[in-house]
């Protein structure tokens, strides 16, 4: 894996769209509503809808993938030259349903897929648990990881994905349940430990409560969506993300260096950090100097 050396990009606009949608076929909506962003805000360049917006937590709706709503969204991407993650689908795969997100580059072509870790379980009934972390590059930009919904409740999904080099996590969610208070400083105290941009999409209307929230690596709040349908577009701002990981948020900690170079060894795992040349890149931990 690459080092943050190789991106040269200040600035990346993301747009999550917070769609209010029902159970049943919401691709046309969802298109809809990526080609609205791409006339509205030119600047964007990707776009992250929620969780199985598509068609419903329904595993009636699960397909083979490639399949017919992913090479519709492939389609959607390419037309509007936009990196696109469309929430996620149930995916027919090996005898099993996988919960999984693709990653649809500007010119329509899947370049990866991540199936959800942890199904929310005992209530996402019959539906398999992937167990691989996925990153992905956009050129002389920065390294973008995945997580979906329940995920973020294990923090050793995030930290494992910010040690493969991610910089940006992006999470799509479909909460509607009491616990989305809880998501939310979930959320915030993610971005802040791990020093990561968290870009948390969740749907709305009859699907969702939707307050998504996209937070920075100081575990500030950029932006908090209200209940129902609201396009969130924000521009990832790489420079200061990295020198929050060099100097520490407004000179204070430096969270991944004192991770990566602790001795201690957890019960829970047996072992300390593993080696990560992403957490290496970020040299020596040290006093900030004036510059």
């Amino acid at each position: 894996m690459g080092t943050p050396e190789k991106f040269v990009a200040r600035g990346f606009g993301i747009a999550g769209v917070q769609l209010a949608l029902t159970s049943g076929d919401n691709l046309e909506r969802i298109a809809g509503e990526i080609a609205s962003v791409a006339k509205r805000f030119p600047w964007v360049r990707m776009v992250v809808a929620g969780e199985l917006c598509s068609f419903g937590a329904n595993t009636a709706f699960a397909q083979c993938l490639p399949g017919a709503a992913e090479h519709f969204f492939c389609e959607v991407a390419r037309r509007h030259g936009l990196w696109l993650l469309p929430g996620s689908l149930y995916e027919q795969r090996d005898g099993a349903v996988f919960n999984t997100t693709p990653v649809i580059n500007p010119q329509g072509e899947v370049i990866g897929r991540y199936r959800k870790m942890f199904p929310f379980a005992p209530y996402e009934r019959g539906v398999a648990a992937g167990n691989e972390a996925l990153v992905f590059d956009v050129p002389e930009v920065g390294r973008f990881g995945i997580s979906i919904c329940y995920d973020m409740w294990f923090p050793e999904t995030t930290r494992s994905l910010c040690s493969l080099g991610a910089e940006v996590i992006l999470h799509p969610t479909m909460t509607n349940t009491i616990d989305r208070d809880v998501e939310i400083a979930i959320v915030r105290a993610s971005a802040a430990t791990n020093q990561c941009y968290f870009v948390d999409v969740n749907v709305a209307g009859e699907l969702g409560f939707g307050r998504s929230a996209i937070c920075g690596p100081g575990g500030e709040v950029i932006y908090q969506a209200g209940s129902g349908r609201e396009v969130m577009a924000v521009e990832i701002d790489f420079a200061y993300l990295r020198r929050c990981r060099q100097r520490g948020w407004n000179g204070l900690g430096q969270t991944l260096k004192s991770f990566r170079d602790s001795s201690a060894v957890y019960p829970a795992y047996g072992a300390g950090c593993a080696p990560s040349d992403s957490f290496t890149a970020l040299g020596p931990l040290q006093l900030p100097q004036r510059e």
